[in-house]
């Protein structure tokens, strides 16, 4: 609250005149400047001479003073480097402009508005009472902050600054008050250009000096003395963000968002024309979806990287919402701080500061691979020359790894990864984006065949898929207490807590419950890649405690290979060149190949599979820390095979009806995992392609067989399946070997018994700042995923550029 002594004509300003009157008067006619009026003083002359000369001399020297001072105010603001503040208001016709009034009210260093300005709009009786009351009704409608004066007139009154565009000059210029900034004006703006058809007579405009308060803003010290943040109009974020108030996530209570282009939802606010998959930040009361952000806050990474703004992070918020949002908006272009300071929509001379900290901001969230990410074309780099030198050393005659797509069958197969876990905010959601590629979004319909041909009722088998959840949730339970000391396999803590249960409650499962239960238990193996009784009971699932990608589950038809020889192009890649040391003894680490070729790097980034870390196909010199080669045994490394068949025509459709995939309940437990589950690999009905998978106790029984021999298998369950009909032999199949490949030796990692997920973020760590680490079991948050090795390299690229 204002006290009366805040305004000129009060008590306070009527006891400043009294005290001028009690020195000596001024001489006859003199004109005294008070408070923006002229007022004429005549005093009655004397002949009576002074008391003393020196008492007159006194007097004469304290009149001096009192006229100077009334001939302007400093800035009471604290700092302030304004001698002489000027109104920027002009609201008032009795504005003090660029003399004297009772109080100057502080914006920032360089904007002020004077006492009399600040009663034109707060006093009830004055013109602009009923603006600023209109005002400050659509701002409590909106917004959350105080509808302040200031606020006012930072929001309404201040004039914009735009920058030359002309590349010689980009010198700021103060726009008149009756300019609107627009992005379309920024993008086009040169000095002296014209308005409302107004001519700039006069020389080069371009050469004119710019104001020097623009030096000032870019100082350090300049955004400490800001009174207000700045709020955004007609952010590109305004569409994403409908259902936070502006003002707490960088946007102006006023700026108005056309309810037309918001559509809301409980989940998520759609912008039409947006990828539904692209939900960069959180809504109210949402949380657990991986890669999103709250809008009003930021994280710890960015309050390390930018400690100034711990204490208001308006500034900071506004400019990254805006950033996220305009990427989102367009990923197939390089979203640069140019393009981006088209749209900070804001008044006074804080626009000038923002534009300066967004190629900050952007670089920092360019580096994090948040933006200007996935399979983007990059004409000029992103990051500086020093970051640029790149080799990579491949073992293989191909790229990829893990992820190996097949086209032998007339559909693509992944004889690795093909599926997408959850696309929303998923990178590889992002490329598809990118590169125009459309993704099959699997159905949750899944029959299960039991052999003999018939279809399992979708109730018994609900009901026997809540009995083993329940199960896993009584792990869930035992576990909270647990140290891992005392853990224990999960295939044991199943059996033990299922067999409680039955004891317990009375119920005696049936030959065919057992059955289906055996069918969810070699889906949990699938999962882990593993048997159960290798895997922990207290960490088997670690990294559900963090947020996780959520939404549909997808089938890549044209495979991952697409997505990797796009993020390939322009790569000095090296095949076949199998690497047999690394020595980081001295300043630059120096790698040889197993044909004595070397190399020297002043970082290296290792991401090999997890077994050869454990086989130590790689000798390092020295030898890794204890720490991390601990790390590196409580992991394990996980198998899962396929089994790919073409087929003459599509025997299956009349059975399953469209759906995407069916399951096969095994006969007998020692049976489980064996062709579990079987894809459709043509999703347009076209090609007849089955895939299945083999995992748990299953793939070292057929590890040792022959293509055919395991081909032979599979058919004997598939005519179970279909018993009803005839079942054509195969024209064509592959069979995948990953556990006798030597440069994988397995599919993904799981945490064994006795294990724990930090292992994962130790094997994460660098080591002396020289050698790093990434792939999919350096990745706690995504293990056992492509998205995972991908962001995990994300992150160590990250790091390195910040070293």
């Amino acid at each position: 609250m204002l006290s009366d002594a805040d305004y000129p004509g009060n008590a306070s300003g009527a006891r400043r005149a009294k005290k001028r009157n009690s020195g000596e008067p001024p001489g006859d006619g003199q004109t005294l400047r008070s408070s923006g009026r002229q007022i004429n003083v005549r005093v009655k002359r004397t002949n009576n001479p002074p008391p003393g000369q020196s008492k007159r001399k006194a007097t004469d020297t304290e009149e001096e003073d009192d006229q100077s001072e009334k001939k302007y105010r400093k800035c009471e603001k604290a700092g302030c480097s304004a001698t002489y503040p000027v109104c920027f208001a002009s609201a008032s016709e009795r504005c003090a402009k660029n003399g004297y009034t009772s109080r100057w009210y502080h914006l920032s260093c360089g904007e002020h508005f004077c006492n009399e300005c600040f009663d034109h709009y707060y006093r009830s009786h004055k013109d602009g009472y009923e603006t600023f009351a209109a005002w400050k009704k659509v701002w409590t409608s909106n917004g959350k902050s105080e509808p302040s004066l200031k606020a006012f007139m930072a929001d309404q009154q201040l004039p914009y600054w735009v920058q030359c565009t002309k590349p010689d000059c980009r010198k700021w210029r103060q726009l008149t008050k009756e300019i609107q900034l627009t992005s379309s004006l920024a993008a086009t703006y040169r000095c002296g250009m014209k308005f409302n058809n107004i001519k700039t007579e006069g020389p080069d405009q371009c050469s004119q000096p710019e104001d020097l308060r623009v030096v000032e803003v870019t100082d350090s010290w300049w955004h400490s003395m800001l009174i207000l943040p700045p709020l955004f109009k007609e952010s590109p974020a305004s569409p994403f963000l409908a259902a936070y108030y502006p003002d707490c996530v960088g946007m102006s209570p006023t700026s108005c968002f056309s309810s037309a282009f918001i559509q809301l939802d409980f989940a998520f606010c759609s912008v039409p024309g947006l990828c539904p998959y692209f939900q960069p930040f959180y809504q109210p009361n949402e949380c657990g979806k991986a890669l999103c952000v709250r809008p009003d806050m930021m994280e710890l990474d960015e309050l390390y990287e930018f400690p100034e703004f711990s204490r208001d992070p308006t500034m900071y918020l506004a400019l990254r919402n805006l950033i996220l949002a305009s990427w989102h908006r367009n990923c197939k272009e390089v979203l640069t701080s140019q393009k981006c300071a088209l749209h900070i929509i804001v008044r006074g001379l804080v626009r000038v500061r923002c534009v300066q900290e967004m190629d900050r901001v952007l670089h920092f969230m360019t580096r994090k691979g948040l933006i200007n990410t996935g399979v983007l074309m990059v004409k000029r780099p992103l990051l500086p020359e020093r970051y640029r030198s790149v080799v990579v050393l491949e073992a293989r005659e191909r790229i990829g790894g893990r992820v190996w797509d097949d086209t032998r069958l007339g559909v693509t197969v992944g004889q690795g990864a093909q599926i997408v876990n959850g696309c929303v905010n998923n990178p590889i959601a992002l490329m598809c984006e990118q590169m125009s590629i459309k993704m099959h979004k699997l159905g949750e319909r899944c029959d299960l065949f039991q052999e003999g041909g018939q279809v399992t009722d979708p109730a018994f088998d609900k009901r026997m898929d809540f009995h083993f959840n329940a199960i896993l949730d009584v792990v869930s339970e035992w576990r909270k207490d647990k140290s891992q000391n005392q853990d224990t396999p999960l295939g044991e803590k199943v059996q033990e807590v299922k067999k409680n249960f039955l004891q317990e409650s009375g119920i005696q499962f049936s030959e065919l419950e057992e059955k289906v239960l055996q069918f969810h238990l070699s889906n949990l193996e699938y999962a882990c890649g593993s048997t159960l009784d290798q895997v922990s009971a207290r960490s088997w699932d670690h990294n559900e405690f963090f947020a996780q990608f959520s939404g549909d589950h997808t089938l890549l038809t044209k495979g991952y290979s697409v997505l990797l020889h796009k993020l390939a192009e322009g790569l000095d890649i090296r095949t076949k060149c199998q690497v047999q040391s690394i020595d980081y003894s001295g300043d630059l680490v120096k790698v040889t190949s197993s044909n004595g070729s070397q190399w020297t790097a002043q970082k290296v980034l290792v991401t090999v599979p997890l077994t050869l870390l454990q086989k130590n196909m790689i000798q390092f010199n020295p030898p890794l820390p204890e720490r991390k080669l601990k790390a590196i045994h409580s992991l394990g490394a996980g198998i899962i095979e396929k089994i790919a068949l073409q087929f003459p025509h599509r025997f299956w459709d009349g059975k399953i009806q469209g759906a995407d995939y069916f399951g096969h309940i095994p006969p007998s437990p020692d049976k489980r995992g064996m062709f579990s589950v079987f894809y459709d690999m043509d999703p347009q009905g076209k090609q007849a392609v089955l895939m299945s998978v083999i995992t748990g106790d299953a793939v070292p029984a057929v590890r040792e067989m022959e293509d055919k021999e395991v081909v032979d298998e599979c058919m004997k369950v598939l005519r179970e399946l279909f018993k009803e009909q005839e079942v054509p032999d195969p024209v064509n199949f592959f069979v995948t070997h990953w556990s006798k490949d030597s440069w994988s030796q397995m599919s993904y990692s799981f945490v064994k018994t006795g294990g724990s997920g930090e292992a994962y973020d130790i094997l994460a760590e660098d080591v002396q700042g020289k050698v790093f680490f990434a792939g999919e079991a350096t990745n706690r948050h995504f293990p056992q995923t492509v998205t995972g090795a991908y962001l995990s390299g994300v992150r160590e690229a990250s790091k390195m550029a910040a070293m």
